[in-house]
């Protein structure tokens, strides 16, 4: 008799502890993985579909306001402009670092997002119905700002007209909608 056929007649470690598992539980494991995959796929693939879509809005909007579009891709760079575009200072990006702060920072961030929803909406003469609509359906709301009819008239309806020279803003004069053009020929003709 050798050594393989006296341990042969003992019983495995595995005999004793007997954890219940079949093939038909790993087969229902299987299912459920591929099920949780093909979720997760389509929810993956309906995100990307929205992303477009609002990039798409964006795009416009950012073209509207007199900047270029390609800047609404850049991560951070978009959100500066689009604080520019909406008449506030981009130093209030610097705001979203509160959100390491518990809780406080939640409340900081969500109030940033409501002024600038708020500053942009005003920035193309919309009211705070858009506000609202910018808040909890960006990606619609970007859409009809930049297909739509929706004119950009700047920061606190002023009208702005700006010179371009390569890529940065060379002169901007601001001009009030309300009040009508000034007329210098009296001061040219003393000149």
């Amino acid at each position: 008799m050798g050594y393989s056929d006296y341990y042969s007649s003992y019983p495995s470690y595995y005999d004793y502890y007997d954890y219940g598992y079949s093939a038909s539980d790993s087969s229902i494991a299987t299912i459920g993985g591929t099920i949780l995959g093909a979720f997760l796929g389509v929810f993956v693939f309906i995100g990307l579909i929205v992303t477009v879509i609002q990039l798409a809005g964006m795009w416009k909007v950012f073209s509207k306001a007199g900047e270029k579009g390609w800047k609404c891709i850049i991560p951070i760079y978009n959100l500066v402009i689009l604080f520019r575009i909406s008449g506030l200072s981009p130093w209030i990006i610097f705001g979203y670092l509160a959100t390491f702060i518990p809780f406080v920072g939640w409340i900081v961030c969500l109030g940033i997002n409501i002024y600038q929803c708020n500053s942009l909406a005003k920035a193309f003469g919309k009211d705070v119905g858009y506000t609202v609509g910018l808040l909890f359906l960006p990606t619609i709301f970007y859409l009809i700002l930049g297909f739509g009819k929706a004119e950009y008239i700047g920061k606190g309806n002023v009208s702005t007209t700006s010179t371009y020279q390569g890529d940065g803003i060379v002169n901007i004069s601001e001009k009030p909608q309300d009040e009508p053009p000034i007329n210098n020929d009296e001061d040219n003709a003393n000149l």
